[in-house]
């Protein structure tokens, strides 16, 4: 790893795969055990686009650290989420990695299929020039955020899971230099999936 991508951090947020816990609103149509089936399949692919990043990488648990899944432990340094909302969550994660000496950092989440390893390595890249990047998700909100230093600005007064997150987060980068990424679409709900090749063979599940 190059010097100046030791100095690039990845925050994977995560939630604990257990069944009726994840995907709540897509469990509405697909029954429960799709809904988790689907978030595993969400968080290998993740898995996979993340684990040859040329940057350190840290996984947030929402609810407990587990030692034997998915996330190398060898690559993927493994956290507790810490904090009552999501905006205290993530920026809590970002001030314990510019604490640490960090001088980029991006957070993504795990449940975006139409995401790529270039997709990251591209943010990364944009935001040497820029103070803030940030990848807008199809419902209103964002599927990456990454910045230089801690804005924490951007973690307060939002209706987390609303489609106002990403206009409420724009606003408050007036007066910085930001990169809009590419629009990408995360998996909340079956129409977000029902024509999607790679997720039929959980459609047909018994509900």
């Amino acid at each position: 790893m190059q010097e100046n991508q030791q100095k690039n951090l990845l925050l994977i947020f995560t939630r604990n795969p257990e069944l009726g816990k994840v995907k709540t609103r897509l469990a509405k149509d697909t029954g429960e055990q799709a809904a988790l089936d689907i978030y595993k399949f969400l968080l290998e692919h993740t898995v996979s686009i993340t684990k040859n990043l040329p940057v350190k990488k840290r996984v947030f648990y929402s609810e407990e650290i587990s030692h034997h899944d998915v996330w190398e432990k060898q690559v993927f340094e493994k956290k507790l989420q810490q904090g009552k909302s999501l905006g205290e969550r993530m920026q809590n994660a970002f001030r314990e990695g510019f604490k640490d000496g960090f001088r980029k950092v991006i957070i993504i989440g795990s449940d975006l299929y139409d995401l790529e390893q270039q997709d990251l390595e591209q943010a990364f890249k944009k935001l040497e020039e820029n103070d803030v990047v940030v990848g807008p998700a199809e419902d209103g909100g964002y599927y990456l955020l990454g910045m230089k230093s801690l804005n924490s600005d951007l973690f307060r007064n939002k209706m987390w899971g609303s489609n106002s997150v990403l206009q409420s987060t724009l606003e408050d980068l007036k007066n910085y230099q930001i990169k809009l990424l590419e629009e990408r679409n995360d998996v909340d709900v079956l129409s977000d999936i029902i024509d999607h090749p790679a997720f039929q063979k959980f459609l047909n599940q018994p509900k």
